[in-house]
């Protein structure tokens, strides 16, 4: 009897030691994984301010991806466009006068604030966007930038709505009718949109539902919330498991899933969303759960270093799914690792990831809790 319970008490001291040796070792191992926390200070501001303000007002390369009806309009860019026509497209352009407003409005004292200020007052000017609303309602234009260069035109409505300075009351002022037109094609386009769009790029329907429903909370509108809400619950409410390692695809800047799903974290009650992820992306709750950051192979190709979008973008949809949510605050450490990959390179780049790419690391690193 007394070797019995000699052999049982070897036996669980073994145990216990193993036990916390192995514990030892996987707590070393999430002490490796854990990716350093991306701070927007003012330094970082400065930096990334550079990028918009190199672009705004640089004409060409230009790609107007416009439909042509006709010579008349076979015009230069500022003159189509004389609000938006830098930055390469007209999407850019809009995102990237959103991140001198965001910049500005974070950090009053940002190194080129007059330069930007000058430059926001003289680019939306009554007039230019005047201009650009005349462009919509050209014969073969309802559908332009539909609904990515929308979403992005309201973002920059709702930063502007947003930031209590005479300047942005001017500004808001100023781009009221081009803002006030993406509304009402938002209303009259969401319930004639029978599927909708799941890709990594500009037509995603998620992404572009999220920035729209942002600004219809901040301003109160209620037919543009409802429109977005019956459309996205018709969509998106009955998905189930995403097919998340089919992605990303070569040329990606959004992910279909975590697009959707931080989108459905908008409009669902707590634990609506917690149920409806728990079907859509069961593993996220997996405090191991790792996703592979998109590999850049050639920062100088167009297409390709869309792959360093898709790490900001992945970043701000895991920062939304997470929030408030304790569960699932290991989303966090791999938003971190995605603009920790991405972030250092979009320095000193190639124009065809400068011209866009600063917005994305911008609204990435907004969206880390404080």
């Amino acid at each position: 009897m007394k070797k019995q319970i000699t052999l049982l008490l070897i036996f669980l001291v073994v145990s216990c030691n193993t036990s916390k040796k192995e514990e030892k070792e996987t707590l070393e191992i999430k002490i490796e994984e854990i990716a350093e926390k991306p701070i927007l200070n003012l330094e970082q501001a400065n930096k990334l301010a550079q990028l918009p303000l190199h672009c705004l007002n640089v004409e060409y390369p230009n790609k107007l991806s416009q439909t042509l009806g006709g010579d008349s309009d076979l015009q230069a860019p500022n003159m189509l466009h004389p609000a938006f026509f830098g930055c390469f497209d007209w999407h850019s352009s809009v995102h990237g006068h959103w991140s001198l407003v965001s910049l500005l409005k974070q950090f009053p004292n940002i190194d080129d604030a007059e330069l930007i200020k000058k430059r926001l007052l003289k680019n939306i000017s009554k007039a230019n966007i005047e201009a650009e609303v005349q462009y919509f309602y050209g014969v073969h234009n309802k559908s332009y930038e539909r609904t990515y260069g929308w979403a992005w035109l309201l973002k920059l409505a709702e930063e502007l709505h947003t930031w209590d300075t005479p300047l942005a009351r001017e500004l808001e002022t100023n781009l009221q009718p081009l803002t006030e037109l993406i509304v009402v094609k938002y209303i009259e386009f969401l319930p004639k949109l029978n599927y909708p769009q799941r890709v990594g790029t500009h037509p995603n329907t998620a992404f572009g539902l999220s920035f729209a429903y942002d600004y219809a909370e901040v301003v109160s509108n209620e037919v543009l919330k409802k429109a977005i809400t019956d459309r996205a619950m018709y969509f998106f409410l009955k998905d189930k498991d995403c097919p998340i390692t089919w992605e990303p695809s070569g040329s990606d800047f959004l992910s279909p899933c975590l697009e959707e799903a931080a989108l459905m974290k908008r409009l669902l009650p707590v634990e609506a969303f917690k149920t409806w992820l728990d079907a859509f992306l069961p593993q996220l709750k997996d405090r191991n759960y790792n996703i592979e950051v998109g590999l850049v192979s050639d920062r100088t190709d167009g297409q390709l270093v869309h792959l360093d979008g898709v790490n900001f973008s992945r970043a701000w949809s895991l920062c939304k799914i997470a929030e408030g949510l304790h569960e699932y605050n290991h989303l966090q450490n791999e938003a971190y690792k995605h603009i920790n990959y991405s972030l250092p390179s979009i320095f000193g780049d190639s124009y065809e990831g400068g011209h866009w790419l600063g917005s994305f690391a911008i609204y990435a690193l907004k969206a880390i809790p404080k």
